[in-house]
């Protein structure tokens, strides 16, 4: 068996035309543009690739992005003051504070001070309280766990029954994307650094979603024949042949899963593209609840 490859850009860029789509019927309606806001904080290089990438989606798509810039050396109460005046203004739809802040700041407040309204990372803390709680809704669901249901949806449209392992446990992804496939009626177990006979566990998933920051740390061998596997992680591996002296791997063996999944996400081009598709559309979202 060789796995189907999920391709994550052309998902993507399907989700970003119908974005667009919906995007100039708004406009074409007499509403604004639908309005991103992106706070970055510091200088750190990574974080700065992110921000412009997002803003570059809004472009392609007929958004509005309104990018803000403070030094490393920002008080908390400078960026909170941030927060608060852009959920004052009437043309940000949606708030993102790049993450990690810079050391000293905190990063719970910061993401308090969110509108509920704007939180289109959907990282505030009544928004994750919903998606925890049975019953209730969030108004955001987090891109990248989104991007990840949206891809397993594609070739298990009923994940109803089956069972799922979600390999790391942070807030952004493991816990998130654990809860999403919970409302979906899957079977969960969370995997982390404590759990005793990791490959076994992981070889019982219909489905892998793997997000814990190791390198290729997944082996073929641990992978169900006909499993779905998501992967999350994105690592540096030294490459002497490559002309940065670099190449992107995932958390997972892709040559070697590959050999026995059924579908297997890329990396890169696999989860990376969806979770900015999903912010945009989170965004879409934000402006209508906003003009109703």
């Amino acid at each position: 068996m060789t796995a189907e490859i999920l391709d994550g850009a052309l998902i993507a860029e399907q989700v970003r035309a119908q974005v667009k789509e919906d995007v100039a019927a708004w406009v074409a309606s007499g509403k604004p543009a639908p309005g991103l806001a992106t706070v970055l904080v510091g200088d750190n290089p990574a974080s700065a690739v992110y921000v412009r990438s997002k803003q570059k989606a809004c472009a392609e798509v007929g958004m509005e992005s309104f990018g803000q810039h403070l030094p490393a050396t920002a008080s908390q109460s400078e960026v909170e003051g941030l927060v608060r005046e852009l959920n004052a203004d009437p043309r940000v739809n949606g708030i993102l504070v790049q993450l990690p802040l810079p050391a000293g700041l905190d990063e719970e407040r910061v993401l308090n001070a969110i509108s509920l309204e704007k939180d289109v990372d959907g990282f505030h803390p009544i928004n994750i309280g919903r998606l925890a709680q049975k019953g209730r809704d969030p108004l955001f669901v987090p891109c990248t766990p989104a991007g990840c249901m949206y891809l397993m949806e594609k070739v298990m449209p009923s994940l109803e029954g089956v069972n799922a392992v979600v390999l790391g446990r942070s807030n952004i992804v493991g816990m998130p994307v654990a809860l999403l496939l919970v409302r979906a009626n899957a079977t969960v177990t969370i995997c982390h650094s404590r759990t005793k006979n990791l490959p076994d566990v992981v070889r019982s998933a219909d489905v892998l979603v793997a997000a814990v920051g190791r390198a290729e740390m997944v082996r073929g061998s641990w992978i169900k024949p006909g499993a779905v596997v998501i992967d999350v992680g994105i690592n540096r591996v030294d490459d002497a042949s490559r002309p940065k002296g670099y190449r992107l791997v995932g958390d997972v063996a892709f040559d070697e899963a590959k050999e026995v999944a059924s579908h297997i996400t890329p990396v890169p081009g696999g989860v990376g593209p969806m979770t900015i598709a999903m912010l945009i559309t989170n965004t879409m979202r934000a402006a209508k609840i906003a003009h109703g």
